[in-house]
């Protein structure tokens, strides 16, 4: 008969209560004083961009301040979490993830402290309440970053299009938010309100290379930063521009085909080891059963467990490549 289960320490119980209650707090009264805080600064800001031009007695100050860009806070693991949250394009600040990621470390750490004892709790904890988020959120940007990469020569060719016909730039960035699916067509709508509001158009399309951190749309935010500070036709540079990241994509397919069989081949050299452990202990439990007590079976085990992701490593730097 299995053993019934231990009853649930009040004590420990206790200190969860504490322990939530200790990091909660905190952050959500910063999440709340940060959130007033933003809305009082973007207001203040497009107050400021709908001042009066400067007179001619105050030739001397510059006609334009430099522009302040907030310094992005970095932590371990996680880096900038209103970038990681932007970039996902998840609707939520980055104390809020930082709240849900503390209550969520704590309940399952508690959880699985309770269950399975207090070692499984700290590592089960942060590993499923703070790295699997920070996963999923870099998961979900990858994902909108090769969708905005395809949806990006469409969006440049509609904008050509409409700069010919004589429409205004601000007129094709908002057809553009409105017409084409997302990711871009969100991004393109922020980018809209972003100039709307004051904002100039080279730095609202180097806001969204930041946000985007693709290469061709690293490429578009310099390109139309040079031709906004020196001139020139934007139609005729639209187009060229689309037609090089057309270029860029049908070079990139053809260099995942070409190294596809590279590439199967090391997912299968990587995952070989794995199935022929999992095999060999389901079919023949005393094969590694045996010799579990004898004193060097764990190094053992951990230098073989070194080595198969080393293997993968290199493998997966061997069939990667940037174009």
């Amino acid at each position: 008969m299995t053993a019934a289960p231990a009853p649930l320490d009040p004590i420990l119980l206790w200190w969860l209560l504490i322990g939530a209650v200790v990091l909660v707090l905190p952050m959500a009264l910063s999440l709340l004083m940060s959130t007033r805080r933003r809305r009082a600064t973007q207001a203040l800001v497009r107050m400021q961009r709908l001042a009066p031009a400067p007179t001619a007695k105050a030739a001397a100050v510059p006609l334009q301040m430099p522009r302040k860009v907030a310094t992005p806070r970095r932590l371990p693991f996680v880096g900038d979490p209103d970038a990681l949250c932007a970039r996902a394009g998840v609707q939520m600040s980055g104390n809020a993830f930082l709240v849900l990621c503390a209550v969520a470390t704590i309940g399952l750490g508690g959880i699985a402290s309770l269950a399975f004892g207090p070692l499984f709790g700290v590592a089960l904890g942060p590993g499923l309440g703070l790295l699997a988020p920070v996963a999923v959120l870099r998961a979900r940007h990858a994902r909108r970053v090769a969708t905005f990469a395809q949806q990006l020569p469409d969006a440049l060719d509609l904008m050509m299009r409409g700069l010919r016909v004589g429409h205004p730039i601000s007129a094709t960035i908002s057809n553009v938010g409105r017409t084409m699916a997302d990711p871009i067509g969100a991004e393109f709508r922020t980018m809209a309100t972003q100039i709307s509001h004051g904002d100039y158009l080279a730095d609202a399309f180097q806001d969204l290379a930041q946000r985007m951190q693709q290469e061709d749309m690293d490429y578009l935010a310099v390109s139309i930063s040079i031709q906004h500070g020196t001139g020139g036709n934007l139609a005729d540079m639209l187009s060229t521009l689309s037609r090089v990241i057309r270029q860029r994509i049908m070079l990139r397919r053809r260099v995942k085909a070409l190294s596809s069989e590279g590439r199967i081949s090391a997912m299968l050299l990587s995952s070989l080891p794995v199935i022929i452990y999992g095999a060999t202990s389901i079919l023949a439990p005393d094969y590694y059963g045996a010799v579990q007590d004898h004193p060097m079976f764990m190094p053992i085990g951990f230098v073989i467990v070194g080595l198969v992701l080393a293997n993968f490593l290199v493998l997966r730097h061997l069939v990667n490549f940037q174009v």
